[in-house]
């Protein structure tokens, strides 16, 4: 990858799997959040972001894992920029290999990948392999386990989750994430109370119904715009109230605006 320019190439990715390598320069990334675990390896450079009221540096060969919703935002810790690689994994996927179990709490982003653990996350940094079911669900297992074992002693609870009713509610979010549905559709399809439900989604996923319908209406949009309609357009078929409410919205997720990030695709 050319290192002498702001570049994001996408790998070969598969539903809830989503892998790419960028070359970034300056301050990449203005403070935002996404609702997936992003999970990077630094090639090359130094990585420097502020994460929970610090500011962190991620050295080649070092990862750093974000847990969803979260804060942060990127960029290069020196002049010469930074290259690195990034898997999202939709957490829904992990909570297939977790069985229930809360989402492994990291408590330091930066961490030190042994010899041992790297051998066996190499196909995640592998961008350009083929994604087929057997290899996403090796990725997921791989990753959950190593997340489990760097969070050992931090989980908060390891109470299990009604995991169905939430992934029901899920799904009915995610297959029109342009409608508006009412808190009480939501309540009767996972048969809880609203609170229960808000504390119980966050658990499981990560982030709030809210909060996920957002994120879903951005992924529409940017398949809208990929497909050739204007971002105008796009917003609005999207679910959004206008272009103005998708920029502010996609900033906060993705960390640039639409058109820096559309310029940015390799």
């Amino acid at each position: 990858m050319d290192m002498s320019a702001d570049r994001i190439r996408l790998g070969r990715n598969a539903p809830g799997v989503e892998r790419l390598e960028a070359c970034l320069h300056g301050q990449a990334f203005a403070p935002h959040r996404h609702d997936t675990y992003a999970i990077g390896i630094t090639l090359s450079g130094v990585q420097r972001f502020q994460f929970r009221g610090r500011t962190w540096h991620c050295l080649p060969g070092q990862c750093h894992v974000l847990h969803p919703d979260e804060l942060h935002d990127g960029g290069a810790g020196n002049e010469e920029g930074f290259r690195y690689r990034i898997v999202y994994i939709d957490p829904a996927l992990l909570q297939d290999a977790l069985q229930g179990r809360p989402l492994p709490f990291i408590a330091n982003p930066v961490v030190d990948v042994p010899r041992l653990h790297a051998h066996a996350l190499r196909e995640v940094w592998d961008i350009d392999s083929e994604l087929d079911e057997l290899s996403r669900i090796g990725i997921v297992d791989a990753l959950a386990t190593w997340l489990r074992g760097v969070a050992a002693g931090t989980y908060r609870s390891e109470k299990r989750i009604a995991l169905q009713p939430l992934l029901r509610v899920r799904e009915c979010i995610a297959a029109a994430p342009a409608v508006r549905h009412s808190m009480e559709e939501l309540e009767r399809i996972a048969d809880m109370d609203r609170w229960t439900l808000a504390r119980q989604f966050r658990a499981a996923f990560g982030t709030s119904p809210s909060r996920f319908r957002t994120l879903r209406r951005l992924d529409h949009l940017r398949a809208l715009v990929a497909s050739g309609s204007s971002l105008g357009t796009a917003a609005l078929d999207a679910g959004f109230a206008d272009q103005a409410h998708m920029s502010r919205q996609f900033k906060l997720a993705v960390g640039m605006t639409p058109a820096r990030w559309a310029r940015t695709m390799a």
